[in-house]
């Protein structure tokens, strides 16, 4: 018997841990990390694993143990070395392959500028494992402190002039590339460290998503607005069955239906109906982000348009089918368009702690919550009580919820951008509920904004299909050409050096 497990998440750069103590807070956002794991396909492109010995601790000088930072390198003959560009991807929340090998667009364009391709991984993710294993890196708080963005940002930083020294290319400009959480480390990036790379491209880069910035219940009501805007009577049905699933829990025996009905795995009966509740809110919320105008893999074999195919089936139904029935038969879709999949086990991770739980009850503190009145979702307000007293029972750490902004900003985000930045192109589909908490307006002439509104989650950096609508190809187009001008720009001032 095959079976399906899944983590108890809602939402990914992805997603929410649910907290047992207390239903109204739903939990940490997650951005990819749930999916970002290696699996067993062949490799879609072609590259060479490397490591490279990084400082677990690039803010002092205390005697810490070194790490083994993994990154992939393309082949290097297409390359024009010695000066030639560097195209560099910024690691999300996962191992490096998976984002890789989800990011074609690298791929697809290094060529025409005989660029060489690196996808870096992220401290504390895949293989790049600080004290030689994930046991004893995520042992503790004290083991995990050296999570954070800002030692991630400076791994990069670190690598790439190695690199460029020992290829002999210490004059080959950077574009950083990264989607997601990686887009927001690629923005980050280019930011603090603008004498590293040249340029940008963040793509669904969620950097002002927290702490008074957009209002919380921004994410929720763009996931609900996907799905209303394909049918209505569909949102209805999804809104309507949070109190049916509780309600049916209540009754004798009621946990018991419910785990046969939606066929879960026979050792694992229903604790309780939020367990339920959050498996059917990650798939709407992940269906949301990959709502792609083709077929896709990309976190499930889906359709395309799932929520198309979604709502089809929960509006198509027979006489006397039960609303719980219909929305089994929805979230089939994503979970299970194969058909292969015997019962669904909803367990989580049996061995506990992820990274990007720490990093959610650090610093990326992302408030989330669901309005009565536009989402789908149960009504809830985002507790910071309730949330930081978890966090100290998991890690016995407080977030610091305003960090993320006095480091990189996001306050007055305009001005920050215009004054101390250049050269970065946030991209978003209106589709993907992290648009929300992005940048959608044009800052100056070189901090661009290109949104799509039929786009999903990143999907400019996915591979180019034959099925791309032409607004994609007009998308990409326009961020191919911001690109070669950076580099003109770049080796236009290189050789009006050298000529003085």
């Amino acid at each position: 018997m095959r079976r399906f497990a899944t983590t108890l998440v809602l939402v990914s750069l992805c997603f929410f841990f649910v907290f047992p103590c207390c239903r109204a807070q739903r939990g940490r956002p997650r951005l990819l990390e749930r999916f970002a794991r290696p699996g067993n396909r062949a490799r879609a492109y072609q590259y060479e694993e490397r490591y490279f010995r990084q400082s677990l601790d690039h803010f002092s000088f205390a005697d810490l143990p070194p790490f083994d930072q993994r990154y992939l390198i393309a082949n290097t003959g297409a390359w024009a070395r010695p000066a030639g560009p560097i195209f560099f991807y910024c690691g999300n929340e996962g191992d490096i392959e998976w984002f890789a090998d989800n990011t074609g667009f690298v791929w697809d364009i290094a060529p025409r500028f005989s660029a060489l391709v690196v996808f870096a991984e992220h401290r504390y993710y895949g293989k790049s494992m600080p004290y030689g294993s994930q046991e004893k890196a995520y042992k503790n708080a004290e083991s995990l402190s050296y999570l954070t963005t800002e030692q991630a940002l400076a791994d990069f930083s670190a690598l790439l002039t190695d690199l460029k020294r020992n290829l002999s290319s210490e004059e080959s400009p950077v574009v950083l590339f990264g989607g997601s959480y990686g887009g927001m480390l690629a923005a980050w990036m280019r930011l603090k460290y603008p004498h590293i790379a040249i340029g940008a491209l963040a793509s669904s880069a969620p950097i002002l998503q927290f702490e008074d910035i957009v209002p919380p219940d921004t994410f929720y009501d763009l996931v609900s607005n996907d799905f209303k805007r394909e049918s209505l009577s569909c949102f209805e049905a999804i809104k309507e069955s949070w109190k049916v699933l509780e309600t049916q829990g209540e009754d004798n025996d009621g946990l018991l239906k419910l785990s046969r009905d939606f066929r879960l795995c026979h050792h694992r009966n229903l604790n309780n109906t939020e367990e339920l509740s959050d498996w059917l809110s990650s798939a709407y919320s992940y269906l949301a982000m990959v709502d792609y105008p083709y077929p896709s893999d990309f976190m499930m074999p889906l359709p395309a348009n799932p929520i198309k195919e979604v709502c089809r089936k929960i509006d198509n139904y027979l006489d006397g089918t039960t609303v719980l029935e219909r929305i089994f038969a929805g979230v089939s879709i994503y979970y299970n368009y194969t058909g292969n999949v015997d019962c669904f086990d909803l367990e989580d991770d049996p061995h506990g702690l992820s990274g990007w739980n720490w990093q959610a009850c650090t610093e990326m503190v992302m408030p989330m919550s669901s309005s009565q009145e536009n989402s789908m979702f149960p009504a809830y307000d985002f507790d910071y009580a309730a949330y930081q007293d978890q966090c100290l029972q998991d890690y016995g750490v407080r977030p610091r919820p305003r960090w993320i902004t006095t480091e990189f900003g996001g306050h007055d985000i305009k001005t920050a951008l215009k004054k101390f930045g250049s050269n970065i192109i946030f991209s978003n589909g209106l589709l993907d509920p992290w648009s929300g908490g992005s940048v959608l307006q044009n800052v100056s002439e070189s901090i661009i904004a290109l949104v799509t509104e039929l786009g999903a989650h990143h999907i400019d950096l996915r591979a180019s299909t034959k099925e791309d609508p032409d607004w994609l190809v007009e998308q990409r187009n326009t961020e191919i050409n911001l690109i070669k001008g950076w580099l003109y720009d770049y080796y236009q001032e290189k050789a009006s050096y050298y000529i003085l």
